[in-house]
């Protein structure tokens, strides 16, 4: 059995790094007008943590502009995360005309799952390991760049990732760039120089700790999370001060409330979360502290009440018998206060998870008439195939229901917000549990959806793939997988044709507008305009433009490598739109490709392989941005 368990652990071999599994120490330099990539020297590494490097005296960027929408400031352009823009020279009219503007090669050959920012005629752009950031001069794309940050990120950092080197992209406020490295620092940059302003290390790779969120700039707070529940890592977020970088607050996912940051302020809307220290009465003996519930996804924001909301990852280990009880606060949904990260209500989607289905995808914040009534929602896509409409002021769960073929549950209850779970697909050690969907990789993974407040529509990226799983019993050891768990996927009810799906969701009356199939799992994010245009890539590298009401494709264009990044839009120097994405295919279920995978292994990359053992015939790895406008 052990033998078992370590050939199922050692997974995806890129070059110069060991990747495993699948899911879910210094500063750099800068050059001024460097005329290439590499003219950029290394500075010397700053000892530990120093909040006040740079100090007041450095000179800023200007502040942007009041939102017009020629600029891309934060991950999901606006704090709500609803990746709309209010931009309207493209539209369903004349998108069709939308030619190369320019590119740029970033030089990594690894997934690229971020998103440009855009501001003060400046581009920002950072890559995955080594999280090497960019600032390309807008006025000038063909000539030197500002800047360029190179740090000296851990080499063994690359060996405690999950799921690729990935780096899902940077926030900007107050003229700084914020971005996270994947050895766990969190690093401020003064966006006119590149200088370091603050370097904050906030976690071990030594323990397998990593990150690859995307920081949210909130209320003068730098939200950023933790990755790693596959190797035993207790979930944390954390809010710094964006002016020093200094730790403000810190809530862990499991433990007692006073770790979790629950007190007299929490009052979730069902009763099985009033008990007390239910962090660790929900678990046997100290499995919490070894419990996952990672926060490695996207947050959103609410300004109107100060909420964040973060999405909790799976509970370790993966075998659901080691592990006996609900498992809190994983696979859940926490809204927190932002100055002080006390949790106001919490819903668990997937109690007692034994598939894998994280519950870090974003909680687009919006408001929806449902019922006859405008309601303040979130509305979350989870990885256990349900699309949920939740009241965001207290955690009532509205509307949830399937987005794609889903058989571990046959819905959700919504008067007691669990979900009705079928025996014959719940998971256990030493037995194969057959015919599982979604699969570990969920009906979506991380890639994010986009909201629009003229259509009232989600648009979400969807994978169709199921799994058999097997739980194992497994021993921990620091910094290594800690996984317990053999799984296969392959293709959902669609086939090999029909692996993924882009859609349309109505999330007042949770039902599907429209749908495109498409070959491959759909692992790009979406963005929607007020031109009533979506954006989305896939993983054969088509980058493609839909009508928002009808999903009629209006255009698209074959890029050098598969699309597993999220597209964004702004207004250039020149008063013109660009829609930017990257292309390099990557992440979980790309790893085949830079992986160099072998196809007849489909139990390579935690099964993801035999799901996907095709893509290498589609598409190449690669690393570019691509820069569109109209002609």
């Amino acid at each position: 059995m052990k033998g078992a368990v370590r050939r199922v652990m050692t997974l995806i071999t890129l070059p110069t790094v060991m990747l495993v599994w699948g899911c879910s120490e210094g500063s750099g330099g800068s050059a001024n007008g460097a005329d290439a990539l590499a003219a950029v020297g290394h500075a010397a590494e700053p000892a530990g943590t120093d909040p006040t490097a740079g100090g007041d005296a450095t000179p800023r960027a200007p502040a942007p502009p009041a939102d017009s929408g020629a600029t891309w400031t934060l991950p999901g352009r606006d704090p709500q995360g609803t990746r709309y823009s209010p931009l309207t020279q493209i539209t369903n009219e004349n998108v069709a005309n939308l030619k190369v503007a320019w590119t740029m090669s970033t030089g990594v050959l690894h997934g690229h799952e971020g998103q440009p920012l855009v501001v003060n005629n400046t581009m920002y752009i950072v890559t995955p390991w080594p999280n090497d950031v960019y600032a390309i001069d807008l006025a000038n794309p063909d000539g030197p760049l500002k800047w360029s940050y190179e740090p000296r990120t851990s080499t063994a950092a690359q060996g405690e990732a999950c799921c690729d080197v990935v780096n899902r992209g940077a926030s900007y406020a107050d003229g700084r760039i914020v971005i996270n490295r994947l050895d766990d620092h969190t690093v401020a940059l003064d966006a006119a120089t590149g200088k370091v302003l603050w370097d904050t290390k906030l976690d071990t790779i030594a323990n397998g700790a990593t990150m690859t969120m995307a920081p949210l700039i909130a209320h003068g707070k730098v939200i950023v999370g933790n990755s790693g529940a596959e190797l035993g890592v207790r979930g944390w977020v954390a809010a710094l001060d964006l002016g020093s970088g200094k730790v403000v607050w810190k809530a862990y996912s499991t433990g007692p409330d006073s770790a979790v940051l629950i007190g007299a302020d929490f009052e979730p809307y069902y009763e099985r979360y009033d008990g007390k220290n239910l962090g660790v009465t929900t678990w046997p003996g100290d499995q919490w502290k070894l419990g996952g519930g990672t926060v490695w996804g996207w947050i959103t924001y609410d300004p109107e009440t100060n909420l964040i909301f973060t999405g909790t990852a799976n509970p370790g280990v993966w075998n659901p018998d080691m592990r006996p009880g609900d498992n809190l606060w994983t696979a859940a949904i926490i809204a927190r206060d932002a100055d002080t990260g006390h949790a106001k209500w919490a819903y668990q989607m997937t109690p007692h998870d034994s598939w894998d289905y994280d519950g870090v995808n974003e909680s687009i914040v919006a408001d929806i008439p449902i019922d006859g009534s405008e309601r303040k929602v979130i509305i979350h896509a989870d990885r256990n195939g349900f699309l949920y409409t939740i009241d965001r002021t207290d955690g009532q769960v509205l509307v949830a229901e399937p987005y794609q073929f889903v058989n571990w549950a046959k819905g959700v209850n919504l008067s007691t917000g669990l979900p009705e779970k079928v025996s014959e697909k719940q998971t256990h050690q030493g037995k194969d549990t057959q015919y599982i969907c979604p699969s570990s990789t969920g009906a979506r993974d991380q890639q994010p959806a986009a909201f629009s407040p003229q259509t009232r529509l989600l648009y979400t990226p969807s994978t169709d793939l199921c799994m058999d799983y097997r739980g194992m019993e497994v021993s921990y050891i620091a910094g290594t997988p800690y996984l317990g768990a053999d799984v296969r996927f392959y293709p959902g009810p669609g086939g090999m044709d029909a692996r993924g799906e882009f859609l349309a969701w109505d999330p007042a009356r949770g039902k599907k507008v429209w749908g495109i199939s498409e070959r491959f799992p759909v692992w790009s994010g979406a963005l929607v305009t007020a031109g009533d245009v979506v954006f989305y890539g896939n993983m054969e590298g088509w980058f493609k433009a839909v009508d928002a009401r009808t999903g009629k494709l209006l255009w698209k264009f074959r890029t050098g490598s598969g699309i597993v990044g999220n597209p964004m839009t702004y207004v250039g120097p020149d008063g013109k739109q660009y829609v930017a994405v990257y292309s390099g295919i990557g992440g979980w279920v790309g790893a085949i490709v830079p992986g160099r995978l072998s196809p007849d292994d489909p139990t390579a990359a935690l099964g993801a392989v035999g799901a996907v053992p095709d893509l290498p015939q589609y598409t190449a790895a690669g690393g570019t941005l691509y820069v569109f406008s109209l002609q």
